[in-house]
C-alpha cells in the first residue's frame, strides 16, 4: 500500500502535468471524462479523480501509463518523480505526426448525426482490433 508521502509526490507531480497540458482549471469531472476517453478499462469515477488530486489515492498502474501519455510525462516520472519528466525526452516508436487535438475533435463528433458517429465509432474499433490494441 502505497504512503501518504508516496500520494503527495503523485498529486503534486499531476497538478503539474495538469498544469503543463493547460488543464490546471479543470475540475475532476472534466479530467475523468478525458481520462476515460482514452482508457479502455471500465471509466474512473469523478470520485476517484478527486482522491488523485487530493493526495488519498493512486490509479492503478494501467491507469498511471494512460495518465502519462495523455499528459505527455514519463509513467516513472508521475508515479515516482524518477526518471526523465518530459516524454518528448523519451524515444518513441510512434509517430506524432497525427497527434489529435480532442477538444476539437470531440466537438465536431458531437456535430456528427448519430448514424454517422455509430459510423466512426465502428472505423475506430475495427482500426484497433487490427493493430491489436483492442
Amino acid at each position: 500500500m502505497a504512503s501518504s508521502e508516496e500520494k503527495k509526490g503523485f498529486t503534486k507531480r499531476l497538478a503539474e502535468a495538469l498544469r503543463r497540458a493547460d488543464l490546471h482549471d479543470a475540475g475532476p469531472s472534466h479530467i475523468a471524462r478525458e481520462f476515460n476517453l482514452r482508457y479502455q478499462g471500465n471509466p474512473v469515477t469523478t470520485q476517484a479523480v478527486r482522491k488523485w488530486l487530493g493526495g488519498l489515492a493512486l490509479p492503478s498502474q494501467d491507469k498511471m501509463r494512460v495518465l502519462a501519455e495523455w499528459l505527455d510525462v514519463a509513467p516513472q516520472w508521475l508515479r515516482f518523480g524518477e526518471g526523465v519528466r518530459d516524454e518528448r525526452n523519451v524515444t518513441r516508436q510512434e509517430s506524432t505526426a497525427y497527434r489529435a487535438d480532442y477538444p476539437t475533435l470531440l466537438r465536431k463528433f458531437d456535430l456528427l448525426n448519430d448514424p454517422h458517429r455509430k459510423m466512426v465509432f465502428e472505423i475506430v474499433l475495427a482500426l484497433l482490433r487490427l493493430e491489436g490494441k483492442q
